[in-house]
């Protein structure tokens, strides 16, 4: 059975201030997050911004995190596109700079039926002896992937997990449900962790583990041991920020946050763009509420 861990950090990509990758901030950032709660990091992802990471960006930014935090915590890829060829080609590379599994979002704008998210994704794996995760964001990608194609997907061999971002328990619950049990479904949105612990989810995919990391473990640990009040109450805690990370697109709340905290990691790229000074008050009202600043 593959274990990536508990909390699995969407790591941001830090820019500087000509745009570029600043990868030493990368190596930085993946050391304090792996120090600060994280059982792995799942790189160029939503909160990545793969979407404006060219390849040259991604591969160089697999090799810093490795080189930062192999053997130390997973690293998760991603290399998934709406170009199941392109991907193919991404994740062979990928497979190269040290990574231990991959992480395959499903196909964006060309919408492909389910017949064409299960090919595109057996395709990816059957391309990799890495452990894949798929990444099911309708919001994001404009198609949902269904329990019963995930089911046929489990029958791959090295697909072994899903981060299941549709906000929806009742499909969370029938994934879980209809999968094998070795099989690891992940919360992908910090407010549903809890929920989704209750119905056999593994773990987290986060963003706000940015930044209360090890408050995440500890809600999580708590609950895995039986401690559903104290696990209640660190949620409770935890949600204003779990909210305010989303009141505009991801990941820009997280970055104006690790730069409020003097985690230098630059702004977003076009056509992502910097928060409003309505959002950035909201932000530190809950950064103070949570005992953050």
């Amino acid at each position: 059975m593959v274990e990536f861990g508990k909390v699995l950090t969407a790591m941001v990509t830090p820019f500087n201030q000509q745009g570029e990758v600043d990868y030493q901030a990368a190596k930085d950032l993946a050391l304090r997050l792996v120090e600060n709660g994280s059982d792995g990091l799942v790189i160029s992802g939503t909160t990545g911004e793969s979407p404006t990471l060219t390849t040259e960006e991604k591969l160089a930014l697999f090799s810093t995190v490795v080189e930062a935090v192999g053997g130390k915590a997973t690293v998760i890829a991603g290399t998934g596109s709406n170009d199941t060829k392109k991907s193919v080609e991404l994740t062979k590379e990928t497979e190269r700079t040290g990574v231990d599994g991959i992480l395959a979002v499903a196909p964006y704008y060309n919408k492909p039926p389910q017949e064409g998210l299960y090919r595109h994704f057996k395709t990816i794996a059957e391309a990799t002896s890495l452990p894949v995760m798929i990444y099911n964001i309708p919001s994001r990608t404009g198609v949902n992937i269904t329990p019963r194609t995930m089911n046929r997907l489990a029958e791959v061999r090295n697909i072994v997990a899903l981060k299941e971002s549709t906000g929806d328990l009742n499909q969370a619950a029938e994934m879980v449900r209809v999968l094998p049990k070795d099989f690891l479904v992940y919360s992908g949105d910090d407010s549903l962790t809890l929920p989704m612990l209750s119905i056999g989810a593994a773990g987290v995919v986060s963003v706000a583990a940015h930044l209360v990391g090890r408050r995440m473990k500890t809600m999580i640990d708590e609950y895995c041991q039986g401690e559903v009040g104290k696990a209640t109450k660190i949620h409770n805690e935890l949600l204003p920020l779990f909210k305010v990370l989303f009141i505009t697109t991801n990941p820009i709340m997280v970055k104006a946050a690790l730069n409020m905290l003097g985690l230098e990691v630059g702004n977003t790229r076009l056509p992502l763009v910097e928060p409003e000074q309505g959002e950035l008050d909201q932000l530190k009202d809950v950064l103070r509420q949570v005992g953050l600043r």
